[in-house]
């Protein structure tokens, strides 16, 4: 089951879901709308690679916008830090920010049950895009779980701003080279 725009409203009120900050203007019939960050982060090395850290350069989103370039990945982070401990939210980009171009976190929609925080999103544009901070760039719905929970407890916890991928980490206690 999906919630509905009041029962994300209610569920907002009486601590099921934390977003903050929290407007109602920002409730559809059966989502929230999310805001983009003031910062996006690149990668600077020309090959990526998934077994270590990966140097990033951080931007600031000014007033008169920033444009994304198409090849190029970009980190951003919602302005809101939103989380559940009891309902399963799911992530998507915009209908209108497709539209124009903008693929909005298109490999990990979904989030895990305890992770509270900004979610970083990976924003890949077709053309050349201005953005701007604050402008509704995704929505999150939430879903009921069934069974028994067992919280996020993972290395993206609290976050705050965008996060580089920490995929090496996980090869920490798995013996890999």
């Amino acid at each position: 089951m999906i919630l509905t725009g009041p029962e994300i409203g209610a569920a907002a009120r009486d601590g099921r879901i934390r977003i903050s900050p929290f407007a109602q203007n920002q409730v559809n019939p059966n989502s929230y709308n999310v805001r983009l960050g003031p910062t996006l982060l690149t990668y600077t090395d020309p090959i990526i690679d998934a077994h270590r850290p990966n140097a990033t350069r951080a931007t600031t989103i000014g007033r008169e916008g920033y444009v994304l370039r198409p090849d190029e990945l970009y980190l951003g982070h919602t302005l809101e830090e939103v989380g559940s401990d009891t309902f399963v939210p799911l992530l998507f980009g915009r209908s209108s920010v497709g539209r124009l171009g903008l693929f909005v976190e298109i490999t990990a929609p979904i989030g895990d049950i305890g992770f509270h925080g900004q979610w970083t999103l990976m924003l890949s544009p077709v053309r050349p895009l201005r953005v701007y901070p604050g402008m509704k760039i995704g929505q999150i719905m939430f879903f009921v779980s069934t069974g028994a929970i067992d919280p996020y407890r993972g290395k993206y916890q609290d976050a705050a701003g965008p996060r580089p991928s920490q995929y090496w980490r996980d090869l920490l206690g798995a013996g890999a080279q």
